[in-house]
């Protein structure tokens, strides 16, 4: 089974991150910036949290708070379902399936070196099965 560390050797190496203290707007132009649904709240390089477009949507705009004055550490999920890079694809896969969340910091030593979208775990799963798909399309014609 592919672990998370070698899906991470094919994915872009950047981690988005963004100060706890920030306004909620600025991680919310980083997210559409860079095409991501969630960005690390990072602070002095450790992770304290994560912000996504969910908690944006919940925390934010249906509190009727701004999100110019709204600081990223008051919507921020704090305890983060992390893993590290020898976790298996299927391991992550029932992690997010079970907290029902959509993105999954890496970390190493406590230091994050990457993340990993319930999108990279799907494409990890399809190429898999295609792989076996594959060799047993071999086999059975061999």
């Amino acid at each position: 089974m592919t672990t998370i560390g070698r899906l991470l050797e094919s994915k872009a190496p950047e981690v988005y991150g963004i100060d706890p203290d920030a306004p909620v707007i600025d991680a919310l132009r980083l997210m559409a910036e860079h095409h991501i649904g969630a960005v690390l709240a990072l602070r002095g390089g450790a992770l304290a949290g994560i912000v996504s477009e969910r908690d944006y949507a919940r925390k934010v705009v249906l509190a009727g708070r701004s999100s110019r004055d709204t600081a990223v550490r008051e919507i921020m999920t704090e305890q983060v379902t992390c893993v590290g890079p020898e976790a298996t694809v299927d391991q992550c896969m029932r992690l997010v399936t079970e907290g029902r969340f959509r993105h999954l910091p890496v970390l190493q030593g406590g230091a994050v070196i990457g993340v990993v979208s319930i999108g990279d775990l799907v494409k990890a799963v399809i190429e898999a099965q295609q792989q076996e798909l594959d060799h047993l399309q071999r086999y059975i014609a061999g």
